[in-house]
Formats: structure tokens, C-alpha cells, sequence
């Protein structure tokens, strides 16, 4: 079986200028990830995003969520949107990126100076809104790319970048596609 290489931190800290050019107003969607279950993904071409469910057929309603005083799905953290140029310098091979978690995947900047809470970006016929929840990884994230990827989005830059990605939340439901175009409304 072949060993994942995982990137170190200067590796990683060399490829901040790529990823400070994604675009700001607008971006094209690149890849949508659905969560059936836990530890399971469906890369899809085509999804649904709904109010109450978020992306249909992703786990997140059923999953809950420890931040939640009831155990229920936070609902400022439908929705896991990553800038494709941050996964694709954390996981130079494109097939292990739905290893990230995440739904939405992006070419644009991230950052909280361009995507505030509040924010919103028509997706498709949907149109989703940045929340103020952090979204920041897990175990599961340093397992898949490492402790040198986790330290890095978590570092003063990554955090400011939003190098491991925003949550969002659906509030107009519509369909979404691959190639579509994300534009700030």
C-alpha cells in the first residue's frame, strides 16, 4: 500500500500566494460532496440544498451536533464550504479532497475580510449565508493530511484566510451543479 506523504509547514506556507489570488466576487464551484453516513462520501455532479435539510441526502440533520445544548444539527453549520485552491495545496492528489469533510468546494477567497458572517453567494438557484460558527478540523483531519495541514489552517494566516474552509447556511433552497458559478449578492 503506498504511504501518504503529507505536506510539511513549508511546503505548505509556499503555496499561500495561489491561494490569496482566488477570486473575490465570484468563483466556480468544483466540487460537491455529499455525507450519507459518517465516514462515507458522494461526489456528486448535482445537489439539492433545502432550508431544513441543507444539502439533501448529506448526514447533517441526522448527525447532530455537540455544539448544540440539545445534541440537535447546529444550524449555522449546515453547510462546509473549502477554497478548492486551499484542499488542492494541503492534498495535491485531487481523489483524496472528499476526505476533507467538506460539501462545497470552491475557487474563491474564503477569507473573513471578503465572506463575512452575513455574507451571502448565490449557488445554482440556491443562495447560501456565511455564519459566524468556526469551522477548524478535527482528528480525522490531521489523520487524513497531517499535523503539519491542521497547524497550518489553524495558524494566524489560516484562521484569517480561512484556510479550512466557513460554514454556511441555506436560506433559499434551489438546485446546485458543479461548474456553476458562486457570486456574492
Amino acid at each position: 500500500m503506498d504511504q501518504i506523504k503529507h505536506l510539511t509547514t513549508a511546503e505548505l506556507e509556499a503555496g499561500l500566494d495561489e491561494i490569496r489570488n482566488s477570486p473575490n466576487d465570484e468563483g466556480v464551484l468544483q466540487m460537491i460532496v455529499r455525507r450519507p453516513v459518517t465516514e462515507e462520501r458522494d461526489v456528486i455532479d448535482e445537489g439539492e440544498l433545502d432550508l431544513d435539510e441543507g444539502l439533501v441526502g448529506d448526514n447533517w440533520l441526522a448527525r447532530g451536533s455537540r455544539l448544540s445544548s440539545d445534541g440537535a444539527a447546529h444550524p449555522d453549520m449546515q453547510l462546509n464550504l473549502i477554497n478548492v485552491r486551499s484542499i488542492a495545496l494541503i492534498s495535491p492528489d485531487e481523489s483524496r479532497w472528499h476526505l476533507a469533510g467538506d460539501q462545497l468546494f470552491v475557487d474563491m477567497d474564503l477569507s473573513g475580510e471578503n465572506l463575512p458572517p452575513g455574507a451571502q453567494l448565490q449557488l445554482g438557484s440556491a443562495v447560501i449565508e456565511v455564519t459566524d460558527q468556526p469551522h477548524t478540523g478535527c482528528h480525522k483531519f490531521i489523520s487524513r493530511f497531517g499535523q503539519d495541514a491542521m497547524e497550518f489552517v489553524n495558524s494566524p494566516v489560516g484562521r484569517e484566510l480561512n484556510l479550512r474552509g466557513i460554514n454556511a447556511k441555506v436560506v433559499q433552497p434551489g438546485t446546485i451543479r458543479v461548474g456553476d458559478v458562486a457570486k456574492k449578492v
